[in-house]
């Protein structure tokens, strides 16, 4: 990475190990889209396959979705000294992602992650390793970074990062924040929201950051902004994406699936980086927001984050042949 490169992820990564689930039971609350699944304790509980897809994580399916549609793009990262590490790195050349700033850890394994699968749905059973979490040297700033899920021993690195990206105003931030960096709270990463050019997470997560309960689209939008982005993106599940830049307001229904979903594992990842790939590109924030659920839709039809990313030709593909219905309007 010793050249400028148009978009560079910073997270960690992992392995997924998808465990296909052919005995249990899900349970959901009336009025409510809060379900539990169920087995046999103290059981032997059989299943149906078991697939290892390596080299995924939020910042890393990022990377790959960039790269895919054709965006010179790098990833900064950790992984182990091991089997799963090797594999990761071997995934990143494949794709095409420069991997020079991902860090092999001598004495610190692989982030290994275990995916409950069920139908279309997962739960999965995650685990950061306690990595050295540093700007690289010799590192070239790039036209966009990515910024997502990182692990526990990371909170000095945000606070570094805020203030390389204060020196560095030619980099713009995209931070799609992670469990972790959503435990921080708001008020640590202050700094880092008022250098980030876009935010984007699910209605959920937004809430969470901001500490409200059920929050109107539109306020919650307002006040992911008033932290200091100058755009926050939000998706809505089934009820699509919505974005806002505080003069433009604009939501996007979810693209018709062609068939049943596969596994969700990836889509709001696919969704969020697609849109900010496209702005990276030059396209307009209301082009920008028809391609991110192009890409979503394609990848919950394989196993994993990344299988169904596409390149930027299958998805123009898409968005020409989209049906009347699919189009970001105003709101």
């Amino acid at each position: 990475m010793d050249k400028q490169l148009d978009f560079v992820a910073i997270g960690d990564c992992t392995v997924d190990e998808f465990i296909k689930l052919k005995d249990a039971e899900v349970h959901c609350a009336i009025n409510s889209d809060e379900c539990t699944i169920s087995m046999s304790w103290g059981d032997k509980i059989p299943y149906d396959t078991s697939i290892l897809v390596p080299g995924v994580g939020n910042a890393a399916n990022a990377a790959v979705a960039a790269a895919r549609l054709g965006l010179p793009s790098g990833f900064v990262s950790n992984v182990g000294k091991d089997r799963y590490g090797e594999e990761i790195l071997e995934a990143y050349k494949r794709e095409g992602v420069d991997a020079t700033h991902v860090r092999v850890n001598d004495g610190i394994a692989t982030n290994h992650h275990y995916v409950l699968w069920y139908n279309a749905e997962r739960t999965i059973l995650i685990r950061h390793e306690a990595y050295p979490y540093a700007i690289p040297e010799g590192f070239v700033p790039p036209k966009w970074i990515y910024l997502s899920s990182a692990g526990e021993s990371s909170e000095q690195f945000h606070l570094d990062l805020a203030k390389w990206l204060e020196a560095h105003p030619e980099t713009k931030l995209a931070f799609q924040p992670g469990t972790f960096q959503m435990e921080m709270g708001k008020e640590k990463l202050a700094e880092l929201y008022k250098v980030t050019t876009l935010v984007a997470c699910n209605k959920e997560e937004a809430e969470r950051i901001l500490g409200l309960g059920e929050t109107d689209m539109g306020e919650l939008l307002e006040k992911m902004r008033a932290l200091g982005p100058k755009i926050a993106l939000i998706t809505d599940g089934p009820k699509g994406a919505y974005l806002s830049d505080g003069e433009t307001r604009l939501k996007v229904p979810m693209y018709p699936d062609p068939k049943p979903p596969v596994d969700r594992t990836g889509a709001g990842d696919a969704t969020t980086s697609t849109v900010v790939v496209a702005l990276a590109l030059g396209k307009s924030l209301k082009e920008a927001l028809l391609w991110g659920p192009i890409n979503s839709m394609s990848v919950v039809q394989a196993v994993g984050a990344q299988a169904g990313l596409l390149t930027r030709e299958v998805l123009e593909r898409y968005l020409s042949d989209a049906p009347e219905a699919y189009e970001a309007v105003p709101f």
